[in-house]
């Protein structure tokens, strides 16, 4: 009998964080049919021996280099059975039933195809990361004056954030985090995955905008919920790195090159201000790094043309011992919709 979720994880350097999240999982979601894949990014910290050893359960895949989030979850989509796809960060503990609470809910209102949880601060309030806006010329200009941040709440200033959002009901969003989403396998396949030129962020924004053209409607679900230890792979410095390295990426690929060259003039304006009140006031002390390195994240993450099959990149028989699942299943015939 096939599980009706399948959970993907991708863990890079992780050990600790992922062994707490599969254990939190399987303390918090009894008894639901859902399967785990793990997609191990050649960590070398044991990780991916480490949750073999630990959850013998779960399918885990070594991949040979570290190929990013988006890729290494289309690996893993791959080889998922469910007719849902649950993507979790390996550095999240769910609270509560978080795969009853999202089951239900698409029973309840099965149109959406796209299925976001919140994800929660160590103290338990929303950290406001888990559902948020596209950009656009007004979103990066008031960036790069510093009225996104100088007016965090507004409405006007802040329209990416979603600040006034009430994240306590069910609501549409335009995009959501690839921390806590869930969506439908065969709208996922439909989409191709995740466009791979996205190594790091964005992705998941790439993804619901995609996905809304084809009559998505992304929904947040308040009572799906996860504490989000966050940044657990980067520093602040280089995790705002690859952050403008994929909103660039995004810029490249679904703007038009005007308008995506304004878009990088307000992005760099936007870090060397912010590097200048740093230098003044001895607060936020990445900002210097992050305009020093301004050439590598204005140059986004380098195009996917040309690049190898992810299976090239991971041949199973160099990394023993590897679960592969077997061939990806077939995909079902004609033009899934949302509501599969």
């Amino acid at each position: 009998m096939n599980p009706l979720v399948s959970v993907l994880v991708v863990s890079y350097q992780t050990r600790e964080l992922i062994l707490t999240a599969l254990a939190t999982l399987r303390t918090a979601c009894p008894g639901e049919p859902y399967e785990v894949i793990v997609v191990d990014n050649a960590s070398t910290d044991g990780s991916a021996a480490a949750v073999a050893a630990a959850f013998p359960e779960a399918r885990v895949v070594r991949l040979a280099r570290n190929v990013g989030f988006g890729r290494a979850v289309n690996v893993g989509a791959a080889r998922a059975r469910g007719d849902w796809l649950l993507m979790l960060n390996p550095d999240t503990e769910p609270v509560g039933n978080v795969v009853a609470e999202l089951l239900a809910f698409t029973r309840e209102r099965p149109g959406h195809g796209i299925y976001a949880g919140r994800t929660l601060a160590p103290d338990g309030s929303d950290d406001g990361h888990s559902v948020f806006g596209p950009p656009s010329l007004w979103t990066l200009t008031c960036f790069a004056t510093g009225l996104s941040t100088l007016f965090g709440r507004s409405r006007l200033f802040n329209r990416e954030a979603l600040p006034w959002l009430d994240r306590s009901a069910p609501v549409r969003v335009p995009a959501a985090s690839g921390c806590l989403l869930l969506v439908r396998r065969t709208l996922f396949s439909q989409l191709g995955g995740f466009t791979p030129d996205y190594f790091m962020y964005c992705e998941d924004l790439d993804l619901c905008l995609r996905a809304t053209v084809l009559g998505a409607a992304p929904v947040l679900v308040p009572s799906a919920r996860v504490l989000h230890v966050g940044g657990a792979a980067s520093t602040s410095a280089g995790k705002r790195v690859m952050l403008l390295r994929g909103q660039v990426t995004f810029l490249r690929l679904r703007w038009s090159p005007l308008r995506a060259a304004l878009g990088r003039a307000l992005l760099r304006t936007g870090i060397a201000v912010r590097a200048a009140g740093s230098r003044l006031t001895g607060r936020a002390r990445y900002w210097p790094q992050v305009w020093r390195q301004r050439r590598t994240w204005l140059a986004g993450w380098p195009p996917a043309d040309g690049l190898p099959p992810v299976e090239e990149l991971s041949p199973v028989q160099e990394l023993p011992p590897v679960e592969v699942g077997g061939p990806a299943p077939p995909a079902p015939r004609g033009a899934p919709d949302p509501e599969g």
